[in-house]
C-alpha cells in the first residue's frame, strides 16, 4: 500500500508517480542530447545547412516516427552521422524526451 503522503507529494508536484518517473526520464533524455547531438542539430528556427543535421522539432515532425522508429532509429548506425555508443537507459531516455518534444510540438 502506498504512503498517503507520498500520494499527496506525487499529485502537489505533478501528477502520479508514473507521471513523475516519465518526466526524469525526459529530463535526463534531454541531457544526453544536449551532451552528445546538439553540435550536429540545429536549433528550431537555424538556417540548415548541408553540413547539419536538421532540428528535432523537423525530425520528430515527420508521420510515422513513434516510439518504435525512434527505438530501432537508435540501435543501427548512421553515417555520416557521428555513431555514438550510448547506454540502453539513455537510449531509452532519448526516446522518451523525443516523444515529449513530439506531443508539445502537437
Amino acid at each position: 500500500m502506498l504512503n498517503p503522503g507520498f500520494i499527496t507529494l506525487s499529485l502537489a508536484i505533478g501528477g502520479p508517480p508514473s507521471a513523475i518517473a516519465d518526466q526524469a526520464a525526459v529530463q535526463r533524455g534531454e541531457k544526453v542530447v544536449e551532451e552528445w547531438c546538439r553540435d550536429c542539430h540545429v536549433r528550431d528556427g537555424e538556417d540548415l545547412s548541408a553540413d547539419m543535421a536538421p532540428p528535432y522539432e523537423m525530425i520528430v515532425a515527420v508521420p510515422g516516427r513513434d516510439r518504435a522508429w525512434f527505438e530501432k532509429f537508435l540501435h543501427e548506425d548512421h553515417f555520416p552521422m557521428t555513431t555514438f555508443r550510448l547506454f540502453e537507459t539513455e537510449k531509452a531516455d532519448v526516446v522518451e524526451w523525443l516523444l515529449d518534444l513530439q506531443k508539445r510540438g502537437k
